[in-house]
């Protein structure tokens, strides 16, 4: 038996298996992204009612002064028609508020309230802590090796 079927093999006593996905990056990748997404949800999510898109969207705006919604719509690789919606949620819930662009009245800046920004503080303890409770598992030094390596795969 070579060592490829002995995987599927294990994965078949688990009662799935996964063939040739064992050996494939994206695959793992994929399969830890649902699990952070999982664990932010009931711990980050359930507390402050964001999302990790929510979060990470909240996060740009703090940090680029002056961003219109078409630039966090390219900055967060989303669709310019959606971003809308996400925005609409963030000015909703009172963390953000929109001015029109001088220059052109179809276009809107962005930019944190003072309820956003102290929501932000809030949000940012709350996911600092469970992301080191999700990477646990890690010592310190395989947690920064780790977000090192993927960092070379996406810049």
């Amino acid at each position: 038996m070579t060592a490829s079927q002995a995987k599927v093999m294990d994965c078949e006593d688990e009662g799935v298996g996964h063939g040739c996905m064992d050996d494939e990056l994206g695959f793992h990748l994929r399969r830890s992204q649902v699990a952070a997404f999982k664990h932010f949800a009931q711990t980050v999510t359930v507390a402050e009612g964001i999302t990790p898109g929510l979060y990470g969207m909240l996060q740009v705006i703090a940090n680029t002064p002056g961003l219109t919604q078409s630039a966090l719509a390219e900055a967060m690789d989303v669709d310019r028609s959606s971003i809308v919606k996400v925005v609409n949620q963030l000015v909703e819930k009172g963390h953000i508020v929109r001015d029109a662009v001088p220059a052109d009245k179809r276009s809107y800046h962005l930019r944190m309230t003072a309820s956003g920004k102290s929501a932000l503080r809030r949000i940012e303890d709350a996911v600092m802590r469970q992301d080191r409770d999700f990477s646990a598992a890690l010592s310190d030094a395989e947690r920064t090796t780790l977000i090192s390596l993927l960092k070379r795969l996406y810049r």
